[in-house]
């Protein structure tokens, strides 16, 4: 379980990066393709934020249920609040821009980049303090016990299996095409 949340988040990194790469290009003033990004914000609603973030949650919670360590708060469920906070606002923005709204360059530019910081900085936590804990402790009997509380949550990755779904599809390409 805990390799696939590290495969989540490379694939979630790719997209990370890609996001990076086309704030930048607005802020040299080139074109970017909003319904890319727009992919990307979708990807990151309907994959990251209602299986992959409730996945990591019911683990941690399992951890926490075990370990009954007082100490420790549930910062984990604060910050994929925020992030679905963030993730909902620049959905908005991108909204807007495709339906012909004008919004402010500057603005986008500043809440992608702080979408991209807020994603890093989220999975930095994760992997370097919640991922080493949940492997030191949690045994293979323990990862069995919530691996069955997260079934419920588990999909398929829609943008990275090997499935033929056209979900996503221009995203795929152009992911295909980007890493040549």
């Amino acid at each position: 379980m805990l390799k696939r949340l590290m495969q989540d988040h490379r694939h979630i990194s790719i997209l990370i990066s890609i996001l990076d790469r086309k704030a930048s290009k607005l802020e040299r003033g080139e074109h970017v393709d909003f319904s890319l990004i727009k992919d990307i914000v979708s990807y990151m609603q309907d994959y990251a934020e209602h299986s992959h973030h409730p996945f990591e949650d019911i683990i941690y919670e399992y951890y926490l249920e075990l370990t009954q360590d007082e100490k420790t708060t549930n910062r984990l469920a604060s910050e994929h609040i925020k992030l679905s906070g963030d993730t909902a606002i620049l959905m908005a923005s991108l909204t807007m821009i495709l339906n012909d709204v004008v919004i402010p360059r500057d603005k986008l530019i500043r809440d992608l980049h702080q979408y991209v910081s807020s994603q890093r900085a989220h999975m930095h936590y994760e992997e370097h303090v919640i991922f080493p804990m949940l492997d030191q402790k949690l045994t293979p009997d323990d990862w069995e016990a919530v691996g069955d509380r997260c079934q419920i949550k588990l999909i398929e990755d829609p943008l990275f299996s090997d499935n033929d779904s056209q979900v996503f599809q221009e995203l795929k390409d152009f992911i295909t095409q980007d890493s040549h």
